[in-house]
C-alpha cells in the first residue's frame, strides 16, 4: 500500500457529496460522448460524408479513449482523481467548441479526439473516488450506481439535444453542450477531493517507477484480464448502438421518425438506471457466479439481435423495445469487469487495474463501429444515398465474431483466476 486513507473513515455525508459531484462530471462526460450518436444523420449531411467516413468520427473518439486508459490509470495513481477530472472536463469543453464551429471534417474529428481524451480521464477517476471514500462492501453497488447514473448524460444527449439541434441549429446546440460542461467543471473545482484525509503536507506522489511496477502487477493478475475480457464481451453492442449506429438503424433501416428513435434510445438509458442496481445486488450476493451473469446477459443480447436481424421486413415495435431493453443491460454488465479489478487488486493500484479493464469494451466498440460503417458502404445498393434494412442486417451481424472471441477469453481467464485464487489460499499463512 502507499499510505492512502482508509475509505471507511469518511463521514457518509461528505463521501456522498464528493461522489455526487464526481458522478455529475461523469454524466457530463457521457453527454459529450453520446452527443454524436443522435446527431449522426445531421452530421453526415453537414459534413457531406459517407457511412464509413462518418464512422471515423466515433472511431477517432473511441480510439483515443481506449489508447489513453492505461496511461490515464498510471496518471491517476500518481496524481489523483481531482486533477484528472478537471483536465478531462476542460478537454471535453474544448472538444464541443471545436465540434460546434466545425464546417469541415478535420476540425470535427479534432473535436471528437478532444472529447475522447477528456472522457478517458473521467470514469476511472470517479471509481477511484468510490474506492477511497466508501468501504469495500459498498463498492459493487456504488460502481453500478456510478455507471448507471452516468447514463443520464445519454438522456440529455438524446431528445433534448435533438430538439435543440432541429430548433436552433448545429452551432447553438453544441455551444450549449460546451456551456453545460463548463458549469459542471466549476462544481468539481469547488467540491471534489481525492481522499477523506489529505496527504501530509509536501508528500510527493508515488514515484513513476513504483506506478509502473503496480501497472505490471495489475496486468499479471489473471483477475484483471478477466475484467478486461468481461468488459470487452458485454459492452460493445449497447455502446455502439447508443454512440453511433442505433439511431441511423432505427431511422433509415426501420423507418422510425427521429423522435421515435430518440425516444427508444432514451428508454434504453432509463432501463440502464433500473437494471444497474439489480446487477450490482446479484454480484454482491453471488460473487463466485459473476461470470455466469456475464454469459447470461451476453447470450440474451445475441439471441434478441438474431431475432431482429432475421425478422422478415421491418421489426414490430414490441421487438425493437425488447432489443433496447436487452441492450440496456449491457452497460451494467460491463461494470462487472471493474468489480473484478477491485476484487483482485489492492487499492493502491485500482487506477492502473481499472484502466486496463476499461480498454476491453472500447477496443471492441472501435472494431464494431468501423466494421458496421464499412459493411454499410459495401452493402448499400448503388445509387442509394442511405443504407437500407438489408445493409444494416449484414453490418450488425459482425457482432457475432466479437461475442465468440470475448466468450472464449472470459472462460479462459475465469479458470486462470480461480486457479490463482486457489493457489494463494493454499500458500496463505494465518495472521
Amino acid at each position: 500500500m502507499t499510505g492512502l486513507a482508509p475509505p471507511a473513515t469518511a463521514p457518509y455525508r461528505s463521501a456522498a457529496l464528493v461522489w455526487g459531484v464526481a458522478v455529475g462530471a461523469y454524466v457530463a462526460a457521457v453527454f459529450h460522448r453520446s452527443s454524436l450518436g443522435v446527431t449522426g444523420v445531421d452530421a453526415a449531411h453537414r459534413f457531406e460524408v459517407s457511412a464509413s467516413a462518418l464512422a471515423t468520427f466515433s472511431v477517432a473518439q473511441l480510439a483515443v479513449y481506449a489508447a489513453m486508459q492505461v496511461p490515464v490509470g498510471v496518471l491517476l495513481d500518481r496524481f489523483g482523481s481531482r486533477r484528472l477530472l478537471l483536465a478531462g472536463g476542460a478537454l471535453m469543453v474544448a472538444g464541443q467548441l471545436c465540434f460546434a464551429l466545425a464546417t469541415d471534417v478535420p476540425l470535427a474529428i479534432a473535436g471528437r479526439v478532444l472529447i475522447g481524451l477528456g472522457d478517458a480521464m473521467t470514469f476511472i477517476s470517479v471509481l477511484r473516488i468510490v474506492a477511497l471514500w466508501f468501504p469495500g462492501r459498498r463498492y459493487p453497488m456504488m460502481t453500478q450506481l456510478t455507471g448507471t447514473l452516468g447514463q443520464l448524460g445519454a438522456i440529455l444527449g438524446a431528445v433534448p439535444l435533438v430538439a435543440l439541434l432541429h430548433r436552433a441549429g448545429w452551432t447553438p446546440a453544441f455551444l450549449t453542450a460546451a456551456a453545460v460542461g463548463a458549469t459542471v467543471l466549476l462544481t468539481v473545482v469547488v467540491v471534489v477531493r481525492d481522499a477523506p484525509r489529505r496527504e501530509a503536507p509536501g508528500a510527493p506522489p508515488p514515484a513513476l517507477a513504483d506506478v509502473r511496477r503496480e501497472l505490471a502487477a495489475a496486468w499479471a493478475q489473471p483477475g484483471t484480464r478477466l475484467g478486461l475480457w468481461t468488459h470487452f464481451v458485454t459492452q460493445f453492442s449497447g455502446a455502439v448502438f447508443a454512440l453511433l449506429w442505433g439511431y441511423p438503424f432505427l431511422v433509415q433501416g426501420q423507418g422510425l421518425s427521429p423522435t421515435a428513435a430518440a425516444s427508444l434510445l432514451t428508454l434504453m438509458t432509463a432501463a440502464m438506471l433500473l437494471t444497474g442496481p439489480v446487477v450490482a445486488h446479484l454480484c454482491a450476493r453471488h460473487p463466485f457466479h459473476r461470470s455466469a451473469l456475464v454469459f447470461a446477459i451476453t447470450g440474451a443480447t445475441a439471441v434478441v439481435w438474431a431475432v431482429v436481424l432475421a425478422w422478415p421486413g421491418r421489426s414490430p415495435a414490441w421487438l425493437l423495445v425488447t432489443l433496447v431493453l436487452v441492450l440496456a443491460v449491457n452497460g451494467p454488465a460491463s461494470l462487472i469487469g471493474f468489480d473484478y479489478a477491485r476484487t483482485f487488486n489492492p487499492v493502491n493500484r485500482i487506477g492502473s487495474a481499472t484502466g486496463v479493464v476499461n480498454v476491453g469494451g472500447f477496443v471492441a466498440s472501435i472494431l464494431l463501429v468501423l466494421a458496421v460503417g464499412v459493411v454499410l458502404d459495401l452493402a448499400t445498393p448503388a445509387g442509394r444515398t442511405a443504407p437500407d434494412l438489408a445493409a444494416f442486417r449484414w453490418a450488425f451481424a459482425v457482432q457475432y465474431v466479437l461475442w465468440a472471441l470475448g466468450a472464449v477469453q472470459v472462460l479462459r481467464y475465469r479458470n486462470a483466476a480461480r486457479r490463482d485464487a486457489a493457489a494463494r489460499a493454499r500458500t496463505a499463512t494465518p495472521a
